[in-house]
């Protein structure tokens, strides 16, 4: 072993110019693989730096693989050109597998692996190596990269990596195309078979290795069988109702092969079918599907023939001499008969009928017949869902229709309805058709002014000159080059202040016949214009227009007409004026409702002074009669106890409702005046006729003993001249104010009372 590495380090010396080759001595040659040049110093040595190229030139080392040998392996050696054998120079290995596979001699430069090594794991190792000085530990070349390669042994036996295999065959293939074949394999016989193959390595060191494996070959289909129809003549029933599109029958034909060589394309033979037929393939049931392209019609024709082609869509060129890959069969279809609804004669009727037609005038007629064998009579009516029921009505028997009511074109110039005709022997069989009946124009209306002008004309305007331009309007349907004619009324062409020149072409121009116009003798002219059209009868109307006389500038730019002359002084528009117009009102509304607000809140608050429960005053606008008057108040509290009669109604509320007077005990000469006044309370409290708020009761007892004696004015005297007032200055200080108010006129000063 240790020789057959040797030959092997001597083979690659002697070919690829060893790993290590000496520096040459001339600066001008170098290898293709060298690096750039280094300066490096070397101390002792050189007094100056100089070029130094590197000592080594690095290719490759090999190494073999799985190496059972009791010494390590030698790989190979490593030199500098400065190493002149004295020991000075230490070498240094670093990179993949430094240290743990490969190692080197520091000394020599050898490289030894030191543990077996697989290609398989890993072909090759990238490796540094260094020349460094033992004394100084500086380098004597730049670190340089190398690479270890991993020699294969035969080691290992052949392995078949994705068994079994699955290979695929063509059926019918020919004997050579695979050693293992069998002629004419067929597969609707057999479609899958299972080889074994054996694998078998002769060479290497451990030759004779062997691997197997299992294939499985499947037969491809190939096209080699047409298509068959299993019967030549196929019949089919189809009711003449059928709707266009419709499918109306499937025929098959039988392919044995397999995938899209079993796939049919349908034809129908050009002949009888061609144009009323149709045939599509169903591409999941491979079915030819019969279509109906027109409709059918049992009175016309009862039956049809036709031939069908079944063919492979997917032909094999290597089989076209086994014969035509198609097949055909012939399609009998009988018709059925339907009973029909009657048809129109004509999909669309349309009519036309001048408006104010008298009622009762036939405008057109409609047919529809029964087509079937043995036909029934049909009968007409009008679809009173449709407009213009109301309009026009339908003969039941003749289907002619004439009009119901006058027609206006000018209101709708256009009905469109529809009418239907059904079966009398089966009137669930029906048809519809759409009547459209066109109101045609009767010239019943004058021509028009199109639009209101406001013409104006400058008081310094010239004869001549054209000061508006009209058109007219007419609400009939003017025909295509109808002519509308302008001119001025007979009365007003006597003198006129203007006159109306016709264009020619439905448009007139208003044209002056004065040299200037002055506003304040006559501000506006009415002109009136007579419009006549070109339709029979002729139809005219008289219009009259407003010309209204304004003040211009030299260019004939209306600067002033009426009202507005007064503010265009002054820079105010039309516009402004409104505004300021609008204020002004909104202004007068929101004084007029500020008014009427207050003149209510004063209102609300005299009511509420009068209707306060919490008031104790009870107010009367009436004077009454005087003390004599005795039924306009209840007196009855201010008389003395020794008088009081039985208490009568109030009069001073208006009571819910009349109720009994309530009897009052008498009062005794000798009650005292707090029984009195509670006696009075608790009457008041239980009173029902009493108001529900509180009011002021007088009562005028004093009680016993009082030297004033009773103050009620029923016990006055009659006369005011008979009073005698004197007797209030004896009752002290409290009836001063009394005293000097009864008594002399010329002692009593009201602005003296306090």
């Amino acid at each position: 072993m240790l020789t057959r590495n040797c030959l092997s380090l001597l083979l690659w010396v002697l070919f690829d110019g060893g790993l290590l080759i000496p520096l040459q001595p001339q600066p001008q040659q170098t290898l293709a693989t060298e690096p750039t040049e280094n300066v490096i110093h070397l101390p002792g040595r050189r007094s100056h730096f100089q070029r130094v190229k590197r000592g080594w030139v690095w290719n490759q080392f090999f190494v073999l693989e799985e190496y059972m040998g009791s010494e390590p392996q030698y790989v190979g050696k490593l030199h500098s050109d400065l190493d002149k054998g004295e020991g000075t120079v230490k070498y240094t290995l670093s990179g993949d597998g430094a240290g743990s596979v490969f190692t080197i001699d520091e000394t020599t430069g050898d490289i030894h692996a030191i543990r077996s090594l697989d290609r398989e794991e890993k072909p090759f190792y990238t490796l540094r190596a260094q020349a460094v000085d033992i004394e100084t530990r500086k380098p004597l070349e730049p670190e340089s990269e190398f690479i270890i390669k991993v020699q294969d042994i035969n080691d290992n036996e052949p392995k078949f990596l994705d068994g079994p295999y699955v290979a695929s065959v063509p059926e019918m293939s020919p004997v050579g195309v695979i050693r293992t074949a069998l002629p004419n394999m067929d597969r609707e016989v057999k479609e899958q078979y299972q080889v074994l193959i054996q694998a078998k390595d002769m060479g290497g060191q451990l030759g004779g290795l062997a691997g197997t494996t299992i294939v499985n070959i499947t037969l491809t289909d190939v096209n080699d069988n047409p298509p068959r129809f299993p019967k030549s003549i196929f019949h089919l029933k189809v009711p003449e109702s059928s709707p266009i599109g419709s499918a109306i029958g499937r025929i098959r034909a039988v392919d044995p092969d397999f995938g899209q060589n079993a796939e049919i394309e349908y034809n129908i033979v050009p002949g009888d079918g061609g144009n009323l037929f149709d045939i599509i393939t169903d591409e999941d049931t491979q079915e030819g599907v019969i279509k109906l392209k027109k409709p059918l019609d049992f009175e016309t024709k009862k039956a049809y023939t036709f031939k069908v082609e079944a063919s492979n869509v997917h032909l094999d060129h290597r089989f076209h001499s086994a014969g035509p890959f198609k097949d055909t069969a012939t399609v009998k279809i009988s018709v059925l008969d339907v009973e029909e609804p009657p048809v129109f004669s004509k999909p669309l009727y349309t009519m036309e009928v001048y408006e104010d037609t008298p009622i009762g005038t036939i405008i057109g007629a409609v047919t529809a017949q029964d087509l079937d064998v043995g036909s029934s009579s049909v009968r007409y009516f009008i679809d009173w869902t449709s407009d213009g029921d109301s309009y026009f009505t339908i003969d039941g028997t003749e289907g002619t229709i004439a009009t119901n009511e006058l027609l206006d074109r000018e209101s709708t110039a256009q009905y469109n309805f529809s009418v239907i005709a059904s079966k009398v022997s089966n009137p669930l069989l029906s048809s519809k058709v759409n009547i459209l009946i066109n109101v045609l124009d009767v010239n019943e209306f004058p021509p028009e002014i199109s639009v209101p002008y406001e013409t104006a004309v400058c008081e310094n305007a010239k004869p001549g000159q054209i000061i508006q331009i009209v058109s007219a309007a007419d609400r009939d349907l003017s025909p295509a080059g109808q002519q509308f004619s302008f001119r001025l009324s007979p009365e007003a062409a006597i003198k006129p202040n203007f006159t109306v020149r016709d264009f020619r072409n439905n448009t007139a121009g208003i044209e002056t016949r004065r040299n200037g116009y002055r506003r304040r003798q006559q501000e506006i002219y009415f002109l009136p214009v007579v419009i006549e059209d070109s339709s029979y009868p002729v139809q005219s109307s008289t219009n009259t227009m407003t010309i209204r006389v304004c003040r211009c500038d030299s260019d004939g730019t209306i600067l002033s007409c009426n009202v507005e002359a007064i503010f265009l002084p002054v820079g105010l528009s039309t516009g402004a004026l409104i505004a300021i117009l609008l204020c002004i009102i909104i202004l007068l509304a929101i004084v007029v409702l500020y008014v009427a607000l207050r003149r209510q809140k004063k209102k609300d608050t005299l009511m509420t002074s009068k209707e306060d429960i919490r008031d104790n005053v009870i107010h009367y606008d009436d004077e009454g009669g005087g003390e004599e008057d005795t039924q306009a108040f209840d007196i009855g509290a201010l008389r003395n106890p020794k008088v009081i009669e039985d208490n009568k109604i109030r009069r001073d509320i208006k009571p819910d409702s009349l109720c009994l007077p309530r009897q009052r005990p008498p009062v005794e000469d000798n009650t005292d005046i707090r029984d009195f006044i509670n006696q009075r309370l608790q009457e008041n409290d239980v009173d029902p006729t009493a108001p529900p708020y509180d009011s002021l009761a007088t009562y005028a007892y004093e009680g016993n003993g009082s030297v004033a004696d009773s103050l009620s004015s029923i016990d006055s005297l009659t006369t005011e001249a008979d009073q005698d007032y004197d007797y209030l200055t004896d009752w002290g200080p409290r009836f001063k104010v009394l005293a000097d108010m009864f008594g002399e006129e010329e002692s009593y000063n009201p602005d003296k009372v306090t």
